[in-house]
């Protein structure tokens, strides 16, 4: 569905059908149905709001949990508002911080802000969306606007934030300006008057503020939609690149697919609905009767082509079969890090790389397996006990049929 009218002829009650799908709460559904059918009835779309911080240059599979939520009310004909938040990054979101956050400079912020454009092009229209940075009035703001806001917020409200609550227990220290954070974004609202105003579920106390803060100016309080974090290829902890476990929007076809591939069966699901269209009868159906690896192939086929495109899908697949079915190598082997100090001009004896790779337990054992032909490096036998191999990132050494470590050379 798309363009500015399509809204008008999808009954309110299968929109809120459409946006509810992997929400995790909205306060209030009932204020929701209702911004919806005033929609409808008056022709005036509704303001959704999304602030983001440019505090880092690119953005991951999990940045656009909430981007896809803002794109389905984009497609029902709501006016998209993307705030670029490059006064709220110089104080930081405290939001989920176990530490104040440290500061960026306002060369950076500029920096990643266009890199953010660019890729959230490839999830948004930006030719229907409204892009906004909060310097246009927090530049302007005077101190005592900024009194007479803060006077309407108690430091006790502020601090039933779960994350100040946990700093304060623990002795840590808390930044006076982190505690305006919420203040300003709740400004943010009044500033551009948003009807909805989307986040993660880290994101609720900042969207409640927003709330209050509209009724405390006369507006009509914002539904506040709050989405859930995308757990990250770890299947622990949630999706960051501070953690290594992140599907960056920008990676390649081939690594972007090969690290969907990566992912446990338990998060395909989670995947599915997060980010993708697939109806939910149609993909659990997959879960249910179908070969996972067949049904996660699917899964990063469809990912792949909204940002690459279907031709590059279908290579990165094509590549990926070749490489790691025909092999039948696995998906996730262990690695094992050359040290320099090993190599001699690049080369290794590979009596010792076997047992460096914890194959064989003694020098003898690994003569043993090579002389037997069970050792082979990138698909090559090899037979030779006494050769130095050269050895380089990525390839896989493999003894027997099912042991497999993917070589690193270590700083």
């Amino acid at each position: 569905m798309s363009g500015r009218e399509s809204y008008r002829d999808l009954p309110v009650q299968e929109q809120l059908t459409v946006l509810r799908r992997g929400v995790v709460d909205i306060t209030t559904e009932e204020d929701l149905l209702a911004r919806l059918s005033g929609a409808q009835q008056t022709g005036r779309p509704l303001r959704v709001k999304l602030g983001v911080d440019p505090t880092s240059p690119d953005i991951h599979l999990g940045h656009t949990v909430v981007l896809r939520k803002l794109r389905q009310f984009q497609d029902l004909g709501h006016t998209a508002v993307l705030i670029i938040g490059d006064y709220t990054a110089l104080v930081g979101d405290p939001s989920g911080q176990n530490k104040t956050r440290p500061a960026v400079s306002r060369r950076e912020i500029e920096d990643n802000a266009r890199t953010y454009f660019e890729q959230v092009s490839g999830i948004l229209d930006m030719e229907r969306a409204e892009i906004v940075r909060n310097s246009e009035w927090f530049r302007e703001l005077s101190f005592a606007r900024l009194l007479e806001l803060a006077s309407k917020v108690t430091v006790a409200r502020i601090m039933e934030r779960d994350d100040f609550q946990q700093r304060w227990s623990r002795h840590q220290p808390i930044g006076m300006h982190e505690l305006l954070y919420p203040v300003m974004q709740g400004y943010d609202s009044i500033m551009i008057s948003s009807d909805v105003e989307l986040g993660g579920t880290d994101q609720t106390f900042n969207l409640l503020m927003g709330r209050q803060m509209q009724r405390d100016e006369g507006q009509q309080p914002q539904v506040a939609l709050t989405m859930p974090i995308l757990v990250g290829l770890d299947g622990v902890e949630k999706m960051s690149k501070s953690k290594g476990n992140y599907i960056g929007v920008t990676d390649s076809p081939d690594e972007m697919y090969g690290k969907i591939m990566s992912i446990g069966d338990d998060l395909m699901e989670n995947y599915f609905e997060l980010l993708t269209s697939v109806e939910q009868t149609r993909y659990r159906g997959k879960l249910d009767f179908d070969h996972p690896r067949n049904v996660k192939a699917e899964l990063a086929s469809l990912i792949v082509a909204q940002f690459h495109g279907q031709e590059a899908a279908a290579r990165a697949a094509e590549r990926f079969d070749r490489v790691f079915r025909e092999r039948e190598q696995p998906l996730d082997m262990p690695e094992i890090t050359i040290c320099p100090g090993m190599l001699e001009d690049g080369m290794i004896w590979l009596v010792r790389l076997v047992t460096e790779a914890g194959f064989a337990a003694s020098s003898s054992q690994a003569r043993r397996l090579i002389r037997e032909g069970a050792v082979s490096l990138d698909d090559q036998r090899m037979l030779d006990a006494d050769a130095h191999v050269a050895v380089s990132d990525g390839q896989v050494l493999k003894v027997g049929k099912r042991r497999f470590a993917r070589i690193t050379i270590g700083k």
